[in-house]
């Protein structure tokens, strides 16, 4: 334990501001006090065979697959530290919306070996659904028109029309 408490410090670094990275670096779930580090955690992050990218991939591929309608795409990178990328589909019906979400789960499931967590399924309205570093929204049209959540994650440019781009 006394090892992981003494970092590997680069010649004038600071050792407090080092110590307190490794000491504050998760914390405890029943007590929520800080303890020490779990390097295999941050090992098996680094091992990972498949990037943000061939993520949106499969669930691309997967809500074409399943004819969702309105797909959008919006790249957060750089936006926000929740994901990479988000992507807002809409379903016809409460029984598609489940269904485009019960299908897109096991689809990453089955290749990437990725437990996305969902919510909503049970109502049908909006299912979010959480593939790490892609963000997936299935809605009913009516209930998407009603959040218009592409509008807070669309640059303004995009809502501009031809003349107001040209002056």
């Amino acid at each position: 334990m006394t090892d992981m408490l003494q970092p590997n410090l680069a010649p004038g670094s600071d050792r407090r501001a080092s110590l307190e990275d490794v000491v504050l670096s998760h914390s405890d779930p029943a007590t929520g006090l800080p303890v020490g580090p779990r390097p295999e955690r941050h090992a098996a992050a680094a091992t990972l065979d498949y990037s943000s990218e061939d993520v949106l991939a499969e669930v691309m591929a997967s809500l074409d697959d399943d004819k969702a309608e309105e797909v959008v795409q919006i790249d957060l990178r750089g936006r926000s530290d929740v994901a990479d990328y988000m992507v807002i589909c809409s379903g016809r019906s409460t029984r598609q919306v489940a269904s485009i979400a019960d299908k897109l789960s096991d689809r990453l499931k089955d290749k990437f070996k990725m437990g996305a967590k969902m919510e909503g399924k049970e109502t049908g309205d909006w299912v979010l659904i959480d593939g790490s570093d892609v963000i997936i929204h299935v809605f009913r049209p009516e209930v998407r028109e009603f959040y218009q959540l592409e509008k807070m994650w669309v640059p303004s440019a995009a809502h501009r029309t031809d003349t107001d781009a040209a002056v």
